[in-house]
């Protein structure tokens, strides 16, 4: 305990550097992953029957460790922050596509059907109708994908990608008990309050989707 409270008075500025450069490492990933997941979606609306196997591959690659996957990608992409980015951005698809497509499944046909009765458009019905109902679940799958990023990019230091695996890897190197208790207190507690924040905008929406909430 000594050790601990001792390295964490001498260095908390570095470790604020590191929960920041660890929030900057899971937010590029994560709004880069979604955006990809959100592309793949909307052709696997057109394209029904590439589901199973676009989902399929998605899965194998999430299941490949994150310590072969950079160690791959180190001839085409070197050491450092880029490496890591595509290795989290890959491993965030298979919870983001499978969310988003089971969030627009979901939306009862019925109600579509009345929005189209009612002369909506089709741009009109996904971002009046679809839209909001699927977000629930959509919301589940970032938050899901968010705490599973938090968790991956501690392996990224392995190759120099900083954050908050820069202290583990330390204590790991100097068998120092300290520091390691204080990467796992810092990372542990960024997944929390990422989850906690992500939650409340998750309930938040099923209201709306309940139309407990109405926009103004």
């Amino acid at each position: 305990m000594e050790k601990f409270l001792r390295y964490g008075s001498r260095h908390w500025d570095d470790m604020i550097q590191d929960v920041l450069d660890h929030l900057e490492l899971c937010g590029l990933s994560l709004l880069i992953g979604l955006a990809i997941a959100v592309l793949i979606c909307l052709l696997l609306m057109k394209l029904r029957w590439l589901r199973k196997p676009v989902v399929a591959v998605l899965g194998a690659l999430y299941a490949i460790p994150s310590m072969a996957f950079f160690a791959i990608l180190i001839p085409i992409l070197g050491l450092g922050k880029p490496n890591a980015i595509v290795v989290l951005v890959i491993y965030s698809q298979f919870v983001l596509v499978r969310n988003i497509l089971a969030g627009f499944d979901g939306v009862d046909r019925s109600t579509l059907e009345a929005a189209r009765g009612m002369g909506m458009t089709g741009t009109q019905m996904f971002l009046r109708v679809q839209l909001p109902l699927a977000l629930p679940v959509i919301i589940s799958g970032i938050r899901i994908a968010a705490i599973v990023t938090i968790s991956s990019a501690t392996i990224a230091q392995t190759i120099n990608a900083g954050g908050l695996g820069v202290l583990l890897f330390d204590g790991l190197r100097t068998v120092n008990v300290g520091i390691i208790l204080w990467g796992t207190i810092l990372t542990g507690a960024l997944a929390l309050i990422v989850n906690m924040l992500l939650s409340r905008l998750e309930r938040y929406s099923y209201r709306r989707a309940r139309g407990e909430i109405v926009s103004v």
